[in-house]
């Protein structure tokens, strides 16, 4: 399994813009083939910066999903409100405790 961390910073302003556009995704993209689990999260410090924290039955889902038409659309949007670049972690699991 890979779990995926990608950081992204807005400006102020486009918040709103950017959260609606996230729920009118989130459904799609959870439910692309190979996607496990989806969350948005905020920094409570900082309520600019978001973090999408998703897991990936592996690699090769996570780079179906990066290759798809719904991921042009997403991040060809996203990526217009972003007040600097975004940065993306993939990552492999060693422990979880619940």
């Amino acid at each position: 399994m890979i779990v995926r961390i990608v950081c992204m910073s807005f400006d102020e302003a486009h918040i709103d813009t950017f959260l609606r556009l996230f729920d009118s995704y989130k459904e799609q993209i959870r439910s692309f083939d190979g996607c496990l689990h989806l969350e948005l999260l905020q920094q409570e410090s900082t309520p600019s910066v978001f973090f999408t924290y998703s897991h990936w039955r592996d690699e090769a889902a996570l780079e179906n999903y990066r290759q798809s038409e719904l991921f042009r659309k997403v991040w060809g949007e996203t990526k217009k409100y972003f007040n600097r670049q975004p940065q993306a972690w993939s990552l492999k699991r060693h422990h979880c405790l619940p």
